[in-house]
């Protein structure tokens, strides 16, 4: 079985937020950045514990970037991946990166492929689903669960109101998030082991680009708090009739 888990680069959770050129760049100077944990904690534990269950099993990793992703990828492969696939390309267009990652995908016939749900950075979430339409299998997102009986997926997924379970057969492309694995750090041997894994670079193929920036604004800052005495009932009454906002 060959597995492909698609992982991404996005900045740390606590990283302080800043636009430049008209807010039409976000401002990378200073900023930590990280492996995407919809990707790190989800798509790639559970496919490295289908790597442990059938150690035949080949786990590749890809990433749409430049140079500076490089880090990350070999954080990747200290986890577990056999090796790593970049595509030389720094655009933030869905479909591009899609079609960088199917064309890849195309070349190596996986039977497996994971994303996570969505990267934190910019939560479009449409990354899989054009994954599976552009290689023309079936799609499973917002997987919580993945079991694997000969080339049989069981797959439990969020709904609307509850969870559904799916039986679906290799290949296919599956989104995850929370619920899939549970969370892994490198290990020593993983670390020095990663430093000698392959790591390719490919250069992008055509592909159409349709979205562009316009800007990015930045939420508005948080009002102050107003506390009210114990002994003022009416001027809390006053003040949820005429300030308060329903959001």
């Amino acid at each position: 079985m060959k597995i492909l888990v698609c992982i991404s680069r996005t900045p740390d959770t606590t990283a302080k937020i800043a636009f430049t050129d008209n807010n039409t760049k976000f401002q990378e100077a200073g900023v930590q950045f990280i492996l995407n944990p919809y990707d790190e904690f989800y798509a790639l534990i559970r496919a490295i514990e289908l790597k442990e269950a059938d150690p035949s099993a080949i786990l590749h990793l890809i990433n749409v970037g430049g140079s500076e992703n490089d880090p990350i990828i070999r954080k990747a492969l200290a986890l577990g991946g056999d090796e790593a696939i970049r595509v030389n390309s720094n655009s933030h267009d869905d479909f591009y990166i899609a079609s960088q990652i199917a064309e890849v995908a195309k070349q190596n016939n996986y039977d497996l492929i994971f994303t996570g749900k969505e990267t934190i950075d910019y939560n479009g979430s449409s990354i899989g689903g054009m994954i599976a339409e552009l290689l023309n299998l079936p799609f499973i997102s917002l997987a919580t669960k993945f079991s694997l009986e000969g080339s049989t997926a069981t797959v439990d997924r969020e709904i609307e109101g509850g969870d559904e379970v799916d039986e679906v057969n290799l290949p296919l492309v599956v989104s995850c998030q929370k619920g899939m694995a549970e969370q892994r750090i490198p290990n020593m041997r993983g670390i020095m082991g990663a430093r000698t894994k392959p790591l390719k670079v490919l250069e992008p193929t055509e592909a159409g680009s349709f979205t562009e920036v316009s800007s990015f604004e930045l939420p508005p800052a948080k009002a102050g708090v107003k506390l009210i005495p114990a002994d003022q009932p009416e001027e809390l009454v006053r003040l949820l009739h005429e300030e308060a906002k329903v959001i």
